[in-house]
This record gives C-alpha cells, sequence and structure tokens, in this order.
C-alpha cells in the first residue's frame, strides 16, 4: 500500500508546475509527511495521557492541527469534503497562515533542541512549491492514508522514503550530496561499532543516513532498558547541515527510523572555529561522507590551522579535533588525498598518522556512488595515539558498477569480517609506517598482491606485430570487398 501511494504521490506532484525535478518531489512530500506523523504522534501521546490521568499540551493545536484543516473527518471516518478546503482557499491557507505560524515556533520555543524549535525552523526554510489547490488536496488525502501504527509500518515507510532519497541522488543536481550507498553506511558503522551511552556525530549530516543507521545497529545490539531507550533517544546522536532541504530531509528520516526528536542542528560545521571545541563538545564516534571538491572561502579558512579550500579536507580537521581520546571515525574521502602533493594534503595526512591511528582503508571502485566516477576510500581511524601499521582493503566486486548493478551488502561483507582481525589476503595488507616517505606522507593504495604485466617486446617486435595485424585487416576488408 505504501509503495503505491508514493508513487502516486510523485504522480500528483509530476503534474504541478510548482514541481520539477525529485528534489522537489521529496521536498513537498517531507513537509506533507512530517505534520501527517506528527498529528499522529501527538494522538498517541494525548491517548497515554489521557489513560494516565495527565493532561498533554499539542505542539500544534487548534486550527493548524492536521485533523482541523488537511484531513477534517465525518463521523465515519471519511473527509468531510463539506468543511475540508480545496482548490485556492486551501493553497492559501498553508501559503499565508499554516507556514507563517509554524516558522514562528522558532522564535517561541524555550529549547532549541526541542521538536517545537525544529518545526520553526523547517517551516522557516521550506515552502509550498504546489502551485494548484487541487493538487496540494490530492497529496494531503494520499498521505493521510498512511498509518503509522506499529513499528513495521515505521520500518515500511522508511524504507520507502530512503528509496526516494535514493532516486533524488540519482536525480543529479545536489542531490548526491544527501546520498550515501546504504550498504556502505552499514558497513561503515560495524567496523566503527558504536555502544550505547557513546556519543555519535555527523558534522555533515545530509539526509542523515550515517545516524539512522546507527540508531539501528545499537538499538540491535540486545535487550535495552528504559534508561537505554532514553540515552538513544536524547543523548546519542548529533547532526549538522548547513543546507535547507537536507536539513529537513534529515529530521524527517530520522523521525521516521524512531528518534522522536532528532538533536540536527541547522549551521554551517565549517563556520566554527575548531580552536573553540573544548571537552565537553567532544564525541565518541564520527560518521560522515563530507562533500568533496567544494572550494571553501578564505574566512572559512581562516577556522583551521591547515589551510584550504578543499572542502573536505576541512571537514577532516574538524573530525579530528571534536573526537574524544579513543574516539573512532569512519569518513568517506577522494582517493586523491592519500597521494596530492599540495601542502595542505601532506601536512593532514601527516596531522592523521601522527594523532590517530589510522588502522584501516577501504578503497572502493569506480561507480560505488551512482551518477559520479570519482574514486573514493573509506578512511577508519581511532584518537589518541599515532598510527603503527595501516591496513589496507582493496573492494573487488567483478563487476561494473551502476544503476543497474549497484553496491551491495554481500559486496562489503569480506571486508568487515576480516577488518576485526586485519587478516591478510588477495586484497587486503599492511603497511608499515616507518617506511612511508616523512617528506610526502604518501598512503597511495598499491596493492603489493597484484603484479602488473610488464610488456617486454621491443620496439622493432611491436612495430612488426602491428604490420602483421595490418595486413590481417586487408586481407579481411579484401575478400568483403569480393563479395560485394
Amino acid at each position: 500500500m505504501y509503495e503505491a501511494t508514493f508513487k502516486n504521490i510523485d504522480d500528483t506532484l509530476w503534474k504541478d508546475a510548482g514541481c520539477s525535478s525529485e528534489l522537489d518531489y521529496i521536498e513537498q512530500t517531507s513537509w506533507i509527511l512530517f505534520l501527517k506523523y506528527l498529528d499522529d504522534f501527538e494522538s498517541d501521546k494525548e491517548t497515554a495521557a489521557i489513560l494516565n490521568g495527565e493532561t498533554y499540551s499539542r505542539i500544534i493545536d487548534g486550527a493548524y492541527r492536521w485533523v482541523e484543516w488537511a484531513a477534517p473527518k465525518k463521523a465515519d471516518g471519511t473527509l468531510d469534503y463539506n468543511i475540508a478546503m480545496t482548490g485556492d482557499d486551501l493553497r492559501d491557507f498553508v501559503n499565508s497562515k499554516l507556514f507563517p505560524h509554524l516558522s514562528s515556533f522558532k522564535q517561541t520555543a524555550e529549547n532549541p533542541r526541542s521538536i517545537t524549535y525544529k518545526i520553526g525552523e523547517i517551516f522557516g526554510e521550506v515552502r509550498n512549491k504546489l502551485q494548484s489547490g487541487y493538487a496540494l488536496r490530492d497529496v494531503i488525502n494520499k498521505v493521510d492514508e498512511l498509518k503509522f501504527l506499529s513499528n513495521e509500518d515505521k520500518y515500511e515507510l522508511s524504507s520507502l522514503y530512503e528509496d526516494k532519497i535514493k532516486n533524488m541522488g540519482n536525480a543529479g543536481r545536489n542531490g548526491g550530496e544527501y546520498y550515501t550507498p546504504r550498504p556502505l553506511i552499514k558497513s561503515i558503522v560495524k567496523v566503527t561499532n558504536p555502544q550505547i551511552g557513546e556519543t555519535v556525530y555527523d558534522g555533515a549530516v545530509g539526509s542523515a543516513g550515517f545516524l539512522c543507521e546507527a540508531y539501528a545497529w545499537m538499538r540491535g545490539q540486545g535487550e535495552l532498558s528504559a534508561a537505554d531507550y532514553e540515552q538513544l533517544q536524547n543523548n546519542t546522536f548529533i547532526g549538522k547541515e548547513k543546507k535547507s532541504l537536507a536539513y529537513v530531509i534529515g529530521i524527517m528520516n530520522m523521525i521516521l527510523h524512531g528518534v522522536e526528536a532528532p538533536n540536527i542542528v541547522h549551521s554551517n560545521t565549517l563556520a566554527e572555529n575548531i580552536a573553540d571545541i573544548e571537552q565537553k563538545n567532544r564525541v565518541d564516534v564520527v560518521l560522515a561522507n563530507p562533500p568533496f571538491g567544494g572550494k571553501e572561502r578564505a574566512e572559512i579558512q581562516q577556522n583551521f590551522p591547515i589551510k584550504t579550500s578543499e572542502t573536505a579536507y576541512l571537514f577532516l580537521q574538524h573530525f579530528i579535533k571534536i573526537l574524544k581520546s579513543g574516539g573512532r571515525c569512519g569518513v568517506v574521502i577522494k582517493n586523491t588525498f592519500l597521494s596530492n602533493t599540495d601542502n595542505a594534503s601532506i601536512a593532514l595526512r601527516k596531522q592523521l598518522l601522527e594523532e590517530c591511528n589510522l588502522f584501516a582503508v577501504l578503497d572502493l571502485p569506480s561507480g560505488a556512488f551512482i551518477g559520479t566516477g570519482v574514486k573514493t576510500v573509506v578512511l577508519f581511524f581511532e584518537k589518541g595515539k599515532p598510527t603503527d601499521k595501516v591496513w589496507y582493503y582493496q573492494l573487488n566486486v567483478g563487476r561494473n558498477m551502476g544503476k543497474t548493478n549497484p553496491l551491495n551488502e554481500e559486496d562489503l561483507a569480506e571486508f568487515v569480517e576480516m577488518s576485526k582481525t586485519q587478516e591478510l589476503s588477495d586484497n587486503s595488507w599492511l603497511v608499515d609506517v616507518v617506511g612511508i616517505n616523512t617528506d610526502t606522507w604518501d598512503l597511495t593504495v598499491n596493492n603489493p598482491n597484484r603484479v602488473e604485466e610488464v610488456d617486454n617486446r621491443t620496439p622493432s617486435e611491436i612495430i612488426a606485430e602491428i604490420e602483421e595485424l595490418d595486413a590481417q585487416a586487408a586481407q579481411a576488408l579484401q575478400a568483403i570487398k569480393e563479395l560485394l
């Protein structure tokens, strides 16, 4: 049912003049879905309060409740079209009343970490792009059909929402910034192994895929106590995101995956001077795929000891700084970081090896990230002691990767298992830091188990072979001409 509903919503959005891409589709679906989910969530809270003889004050109440403006019902539970707004009335109410009202929550909320504050931020950043009030009514009616009653319901909805994020990434433009292949995320989480009681951080949170998977991993570690669950809900996950759409999607994604009030902050991580990071700000685990290829302005670079315009390199400095001693990090970065000869790259590699134990490097094949041919690696390191040996694993999937042959968990299973003992194989090897050139600190992936074939032919032998091939080609061409 849910899959068909999402497809029907996309069909409606596709027909509306205000929506032109997957980015628009998921933005519009997100804010409407968010309000429906929140209304169901508040109804559950209200019912529980009544059963306990308590009162519950709704965050969104009065004319702005979902059941008042979006889906007023008759006694039999069907939509009351005599009351429900449709067409221009609905569009105008959403644009001129609903959004301004909800955006005002940012000013009235007592706590910036509260869901009330986040509602204010969300509706201060997004806008209704549906130009037709009739199309808006159609989407609202379809979203109203969705139920959030059981964990199975929420799981199916969260999976479908992930698919929409994936499609947004495949659509191009900036969508790829928000999506990291889920199998890769799961593998990074397994290797870093976050535990209940630890804090998990992503300073370039995007669609919050890393935090969602970390939450699923930590919940699956065994029977949870009430205190454990409270810890996961309120004191474990921290995210920062600069872009408005990604911020909204990240919050929605975490809510659908079970985190009721996500601690995601709408801010530019790189605008913070890392010298200001104190012990109280530090975290146990960093999981991230920061944007790479970006060019940061001079005033942003001033926040970092190693000056560079490369966005990913600034993020890497931030991650090293914000980790606690003994904290672990799994971060995706362009493979050129390992070998670039510019001063910033060399200095950053030196810092990484001297301040952290770079215990593993996962070398990913081209096509791991759909829509881009950029080669990437995943760096796994622990802060607080220098690197002695680096364990490399070169992922060879045995096929060309793309939309029809994406990365899957089975591809990464061997890496995850072998990383526990740093087993040596045809695809894995150890490099002793003692042997690294300290002028360049080069960490290039060079698999010693794969011997490159060397062409030992002399130039005259090569020329003779070319002439022989040319003669064969001429004979074949002549035979074809004789047949005509």
